[in-house]
């Protein structure tokens, strides 16, 4: 019961279904042999890797009853300032959002939405005028060769859903 009370009071559904997708997507992209759908799944996987943070963000905002409709970890410590309050929960995702597995799970976020520089991608169109389809397929494998694979994709979501249950263990009504 208390298992249900959580999720309501605070939202965590929708961590909870995030993190459910990520492995759905991650599973997808191992049951494929096509490169272009292996690298789509991969890329929703680290989507909803994302989504789950930021719904867990969200979830501590509820935790520690801030009216803040899409908080960052930066929002939440600023607002228990004015409180006088320290979360340890922001202490620790700010301390891995530094250096650590959520910094790669941001970085992978954000080469999903950005391309790559072309500077550091080799570029074959000037030796050869004609875009044939393999030219443009090869480029586009270049261009993604940042993004991680399934297995490491897997292990950052289960590094990420540890962390999850380790801090709603310590968190205690106040």
């Amino acid at each position: 019961m208390a298992g249900k009370t959580r999720v309501a009071k605070y939202q965590a559904d929708r961590t909870n279904q995030k993190l459910y997708f990520c492995r759905l997507s991650c599973q997808s992209a191992g049951n494929t042999n096509d490169k272009q759908l292996y690298q789509a799944h991969c890329e929703t996987a680290i989507f909803h890797l994302y989504g789950a943070l930021l719904a867990f963000i969200q979830e501590l905002g509820h935790f520690y009853s801030l009216n803040i409709t899409s908080p960052t970890l930066l929002d939440i410590e600023q607002a228990l300032s004015e409180r006088t309050q320290v979360s340890p929960e922001i202490q620790r995702l700010q301390q891995l959002q530094q250096q650590g597995f959520i910094a790669n799970i941001e970085r992978a976020y954000q080469r999903c939405l950005y391309a790559v520089p072309p500077d550091t991608i080799v570029d074959e169109t000037s030796s050869n005028s004609s875009t044939s389809p393999d030219l443009i397929v090869n480029v586009v494998t270049l261009s993604n060769q940042w993004l991680p694979d399934e297995a490491t994709i897997r292990e950052w979501r289960q590094q990420l859903l540890d962390l999850i249950e380790q801090l709603r263990a310590g968190m205690v009504e106040f």
